[in-house]
């Protein structure tokens, strides 16, 4: 009789650990003013980017898909689709300057990547007074060489 009373009382102690864990992470999901931060989203820039790179010389062509992550609910994401053609010009001018030397290794794609998104941010931020992007992700990135 003693054995079920023990694995009754390991199953209610896992159960509520479980629950005060879970009450503890909602807290701390919440702001200094316990306002519970807005949802992301994600918006798809469709179609593809491809661009052709490298200055003078022989044709190299990127291709990249690429998603924006934003925070602020659906007022960030009409602000953006707003502006998608500056946005997209935005991004097509600076894939064009892309060098060899960064397209070649994971790191100088990383910096582009990093660029890419602060000029995005500066264009938003210069037309709307916020930017509304938490971070650009390259979902494909294809080169030809």
């Amino acid at each position: 009789m003693r054995f079920p009373a023990l694995v009754l009382i390991t199953l209610l102690s896992v159960l509520f650990s479980n629950v005060l864990w879970a009450q503890e992470e909602a807290v701390e999901g919440e702001g200094e003013e316990g306002a519970v931060a807005a949802p992301t989203s994600y918006i798809d820039l469709k179609p593809a980017f491809i661009v052709n790179y490298g200055g003078a010389g022989k044709l190299r062509y990127l291709k990249t898909d690429i998603a924006l992550r934003l925070a602020g609910g659906p007022s960030g994401q009409s602000q953006i689709r707003h502006h998608m053609p500056y946005l997209r010009h935005t991004i097509v001018m600076r894939l064009s300057r892309a060098t060899e030397e960064e397209l070649a290794s994971m790191e100088g794609r990383e910096l582009l990547r990093l660029e890419v998104l602060e000029e995005v941010r500066v264009m938003l931020t210069k037309e709307e007074g916020k930017h509304f992007v938490d971070d650009l992700l390259f979902n494909s990135f294809i080169v030809q060489r």
